[in-house]
């Protein structure tokens, strides 16, 4: 019975990433972000995640352990910026923690703070990857950029009350996908699915 379970779960995800990818493939118009899973650090101040060609879009999973994230974007040209948080909706379960993140200049000076804590979140279901998220505040209007930066370093500070609890930082607005990109979504979707909507991480189930 177990195996048969998971064989089913094993296929329903893999049809999942399959009808992403399709799509991905065959359209170039699409809110969709590249799905990078991000677990393997603190990143803090002085060792922060490194994000590359800032207006390609990237969704970024990630958990608090207790402690803030920083991200930095480093450019030599000017350029468009986007950013947004979400979190997993699983089920009709609340949203158990909301995130704020701050936009720091190289000097770690605050420009712009996303306050979750006063925001109301809400459901949206992205229709590509056929999942459910909680949308949070973001800097910029409708996953889209409004504003642009001029070249330099920034820090993007990602945090609650806590400091705890899962998160998809959402960063850029171009849709760009290689076929390494495309490829390596059947790995990723699966894994991210199970990291982030797993019902077991849902108290009230």
């Amino acid at each position: 019975m177990i195996i048969m379970f998971n064989f089913i779960k094993h296929t329903q995800l893999m049809k999942k990433s399959l009808s992403l990818i399709l799509f991905l493939i065959f359209c170039t118009q699409i809110h969709a972000h590249k799905p990078v899973l991000n677990e393997n650090s603190s990143y803090p101040p002085d060792a922060p995640y490194e994000i590359e060609d800032p207006e390609i879009s990237k969704a970024i999973y990630s958990t608090l352990s207790g402690a803030p994230h920083f991200y930095r974007i480093q450019s030599e040209e000017d350029f468009d910026f986007y950013s947004g948080i979400l979190a997993a909706k699983i089920g009709d379960c609340p949203l158990e923690s909301k995130f704020s993140f701050e936009v720091l200049d190289s000097d770690f000076h605050l420009l712009y703070l996303a306050d979750g804590e006063n925001f109301e979140w809400t459901p949206w279901y992205e229709e590509y990857g056929k999942q459910w998220y909680w949308n949070g505040p973001e800097i910029g209007q409708n996953f889209a950029s409004n504003r642009v930066f001029k070249a330099g370093t920034y820090y993007i500070k990602v945090f609650n009350n806590a400091n705890t609890g899962q998160y998809i930082l959402a960063v850029g607005d171009i849709e760009k996908f290689s076929l390494t990109d495309i490829v390596g979504l059947i790995f990723s979707m699966g894994e991210i699915e199970n990291a982030f909507w797993e019902s077991k991480q849902c108290n009230s189930v």
